[in-house]
């Protein structure tokens, strides 16, 4: 059997496959509620035969957004859209997921095809969406020509790992069973680990155990309001591709602290604390970024997930078969094909007669598959 296709268990809650949908933002919430968009988006992803289907990043406060027209669950009223989505995924057999995060300095920001810079005068007038003041470890703007953010203060820090935990519950009631954290691509939880973003010099900065507390307090935090049986896991930039910033051997030691405080699976990405801009020692290629999950994995002894420029189904089952991951994740791959799972099990020889396709649609494509064999058109 095709490793790649194999079941995966961590904690109570076990996929059908190693296959997960990547945490892909749509930019079309309103008010951080889920809408039609949203059902459609992610229920296709469990009708094409992911184990694990990911909502996109899903802010734990209002100003915690990165745009206007991010998903929310910083009240409970949000609980009411997401719901239905979580059920239709767990009906279809994918696990629901949801990955939680806060933009810190990156926070009022426009849509990528508005201009991808911060909230101006033209979104007020043209679609009524104000800017905000952003909130960060240390006040260093994210790029040149954004805002300074303000400086988190010791009540700011507390509330927003609160806020974490919070938002964790509303996860749980509207019916998913895993949890991802945004701790990369210079996200809050990564602007407190990198000390690119990072220059305080109190508890919360400074050694590299100080500027990871954050993230384990995150953890912690989701962990008091998340079931004991419900797996927890967290999306690393290992590596900030610039001088100064994380390295590989950092991620390996936070990947360890996160482990022990409840951690069950680290993301393994890299970049995205210093701008747009793709740092010189970024190099990118197909399965780039899989070094890194591999050394995470190995170096924190915690199961990791491999994700970026991945889309070769070979490549795929021969990484997660060497123990490089556990878990592969993919994004614009499945966007152009959401059913690449289902494509990639007929590729390594794991779903005869279409016996992974939903039944609806399985039958039809193996009696076509039959026609088409005995008549000899191809």
């Amino acid at each position: 059997m095709a490793e790649l296709f194999s079941p995966f268990t961590l904690r109570d809650v076990t996929f059908k496959n190693r296959i997960a949908v990547s945490p892909m933002s749509q930019y079309r919430a309103r008010d951080g509620h889920a809408n039609g968009w949203h059902t459609v988006h992610l229920g296709r992803f469990a009708l094409g035969g992911a184990g694990l289907v990911y909502a996109e990043a899903t802010a734990v406060e209002a100003d915690g957004r990165r745009t206007h027209g991010d998903l929310g669950l910083w009240k409970d009223a949000q609980i009411e859209d997401l719901a239905p989505i979580a059920r239709f995924i767990s009906e279809e057999g994918a696990v629901p997921g949801i990955q939680l995060g806060h933009a810190g300095r990156k926070a009022s920001e426009r849509r990528p095809w508005h201009g991808e810079t911060p909230v101006d005068d033209e979104d007020v007038s043209e679609r009524s969406e104000a800017p905000w003041t952003a909130i960060a470890p240390s006040p260093l703007p994210y790029a040149e020509g954004w805002p300074e953010p303000l400086e988190m203060s010791e009540t700011d820090i507390e509330r927003v790992i609160a806020s974490f935990g919070e938002a964790a519950g509303r996860a749980r009631e509207a019916g998913f069973r895993i949890i991802e954290v945004y701790a990369a691509h210079g996200f809050l939880v990564h602007q407190f680990l990198s000390p690119i973003a990072n220059r305080r010099s109190d508890r919360w900065g400074g050694s590299a155990e100080n500027r990871r507390r954050f993230a384990v307090e995150v953890a912690r935090s989701i962990r008091a309001n998340w079931p004991e049986g419900y797996p927890l896991a967290f999306r690393l930039s290992a590596t900030d591709w610039l001088e100064g910033g994380i390295e590989v051997e950092d991620a390996v030691a936070t990947a360890r602290a996160l482990k022990a405080a409840g951690v069950d699976m680290i993301d393994c990405s890299t970049g995205g604390i210093g701008g747009k801009d793709r740092p010189r020692r970024m190099v990118i290629e197909q399965g780039f970024q899989v070094p890194f999950a591999e050394q995470v994995r190995e170096g924190a002894g915690i199961p990791s997930m491999a994700v970026g420029f991945l889309w070769d189904a070979q490549v795929c089952e021969d990484l997660v078969r060497a123990g490089k991951a556990d878990m592969i994740a993919l994004a614009r791959e499945l966007l152009d094909d959401p059913n690449w799972p289902l494509h990639a099990a007929k590729t390594l020889g794991a779903n005869e007669n279409f016996a992974l396709w939903p039944v609806e649609s399985g039958w039809w494509l193996m009696k076509r598959e039959r026609l088409l064999s005995k008549i000899g058109i191809r």
